[in-house]
C-alpha cells in the first residue's frame, strides 16, 4: 500500500490521483474525502494497493488552484528498502534484548540457587 497525502490547503477543492508509468491509475486506488482541519485548512489522504514490478514508475499527482501546475511526487522503491530494513534491525534487537534478558534470569536463579545450597550446607555442618 502507497500513501500518497496533502496537508494544510484552501480551498477544499483538490485533485490527487496516481499515475503508472505515465498513466493514470483508476483500479485498486482507495481516496479519503477532504477532511477539515478545523482552522480553515483541508488535507486528503490517497492510497494505492501496489505491487511493485521491475522498472515500473509509480507517482503521486496533486492539483491545486495555489499550484502554478500540477506536483508530481514519485514514490521511491529505495525509501521502502530501507524501512523495511530498519524493522529488520528492530525486530532483531528486539530479539537480542529478549535473549540477554532470559540469559540474566536464569544466571540470577542459578546463583541465588548456589547461594542457598551454601547457606543450607554450612547451617548443616554446625550442628
Amino acid at each position: 500500500m502507497v500513501m500518497c497525502s496533502a496537508y494544510d490547503f484552501y480551498p477544499p477543492a483538490i485533485d490527487v490521483y496516481w499515475l503508472r508509468d505515465g498513466k493514470k491509475v483508476t483500479s485498486s486506488v482507495i481516496s479519503v474525502e477532504e477532511m477539515a482541519d478545523g482552522d480553515w485548512y483541508y488535507q486528503v489522504h490517497s492510497h494505492l494497493e501496489y505491487t511493485p514490478q521491475f522498472g515500473e514508475k509509480i507517482s503521486c499527482v496533486v492539483e491545486h488552484a495555489s499550484f502554478s501546475g500540477p506536483m508530481v511526487y514519485d514514490w521511491d522503491p529505495v525509501f521502502s528498502k530501507n524501512k523495511g530494513r530498519n524493522i529488520t534491525i528492530g525486530m532483531l534487537g528486539l530479539v537480542l534484548g529478549i535473549i540477554l534478558l532470559s540469559a540474566g534470569f536464569i544466571y540470577h536463579k542459578k546463583k541465588s540457587s548456589v547461594e542457598l545450597m551454601k547457606r543450607t550446607m554450612s547451617v548443616d555442618s554446625r550442628r
